[in-house]
């Protein structure tokens, strides 16, 4: 299938509500599509997703996870303004202040997306020096839903406890794309491309393979540590994104990957150290194929491979180079997805 073609996939996995606790529409979205093609299909306690796709050999999982940044509503004024704060972290972490302000929001209540908005915060010509010289927290904006007073907020499905998420529409600019969540609905996206590759392809398959979906990975990779920890796998490969240095201000020899590279296979991120038997299986595989790829060495930066590390599991790091992670606009290169998907096929057909 051709990229293009199938980029009306990737717009509906990227404006999915899902952040870290709250990734049933991911989770709805992922069982329609896949779990007619797999052998066998588990959704745990916790809201992960385990299948099997198939083939013989030792078990490989290849891993991406369902949620996406985001915030919970921790009060709500009496003039109907929604206080929320990280869903990943404490209170009291500086907020980005380059990033959030003029975003829209959704809430997800009880029964799903319940009101939109924007995240707000004092502005123009009521916006004082003190506000902009200090350095921004959670208590320093809030979501404006249009409501009056809480009591209309509340009659909305707004409640304390509530998720809030970035809204943006996926944009197409050329051969890149646009939007929030691409971290990690990319790969999930990645997965789907290659799940209609390797179930046509089982007899080849060198790997018995199976696929997981994970949930809060945002959130210290709860999601992954359940299942590395209750399943026995020979080897895992999380996938998820990567980072660049290809724009202004960003210095290239911190991050040397660019879009357009092909994955980035990574060596080492803030937390763990990847296995360098298979990194380097993986990059001659990419070599023989002729498929590009990239290195990469990553600061300020974690994935569900701890987890799979920490459960003893041998694992590997394969990432989609992109900008602007952690954003309501982060970009991604159409073409990284194909390659990604081809290393990722000729991988686990590689006879061992």
């Amino acid at each position: 299938m051709a990229i293009n073609a199938w980029l009306p996939t990737l717009k509906q996995l990227s404006e999915l509500p899902g952040p870290a606790g709250r990734e049933g529409p991911v989770r709805d979205w992922l069982r329609q599509r896949w779990k007619r093609h797999v052998e066998e299909w588990e959704e745990d306690s916790l809201g992960n997703i385990l299948c099997k796709v198939g083939g013989q050999g030792p078990r490989v999982l290849i891993a991406a996870h369902m949620d996406e940044i985001g915030f919970i509503v921790r009060y709500i004024t009496d003039s109907g303004f929604i206080l929320v704060e990280s869903a990943q972290e404490p209170r009291d972490v500086p907020l980005d202040k380059l990033y959030m302000i003029g975003c829209r929001a959704q809430v997800i209540g009880r029964g799903g997306v319940v009101a939109e908005g924007i995240f707000a915060a004092p502005a123009g010509h009521v916006l004082s020096q003190s506000f902009v010289n200090r350095t921004l927290t959670y208590k320093d904006f809030f979501v404006d839903i249009g409501a009056n007073s809480r009591k209309e907020a509340e009659k909305k499905g707004v409640h304390i406890g509530a998720r809030v998420v970035w809204y943006r529409p996926l944009l197409q600019m050329g051969t890149r794309v646009i939007g929030k969540a691409m971290d990690d609905r990319a790969l999930l996206g990645v997965m789907d491309l290659l799940l209609k590759q390797l179930i046509q392809r089982k007899e080849s398959l060198a790997y018995e393979v199976w696929f997981g979906a994970t949930v809060q990975e945002e959130n210290k990779a709860h999601g992954a540590y359940a299942i590395g920890r209750k399943r026995e796998f020979d080897l895992a490969i999380p996938l998820d994104v990567g980072l660049v240095g290809d724009i202004p201000n960003i210095s290239e020899d911190d991050y040397p990957a660019r879009l357009g590279g092909g994955p980035i296979l990574v060596h080492r991120d803030s937390v763990v150290h990847y296995d360098e038997g298979l990194l380097w299986k993986m990059a001659d595989v990419a070599e023989q194929h002729h498929i590009p790829y990239q290195h990469g060495l990553f600061s300020n930066y974690g994935s569900d491979g701890i987890a799979f590390v920490d459960s003893g599991i041998r694992s590997i790091l394969v990432t989609i180079p992109t900008r602007y992670t952690h954003t309501p606009f982060e970009m991604i290169e159409l073409s990284d997805i194909g390659h990604t998907v081809e290393l990722l096929s000729c991988f686990l057909q590689q006879k061992r």
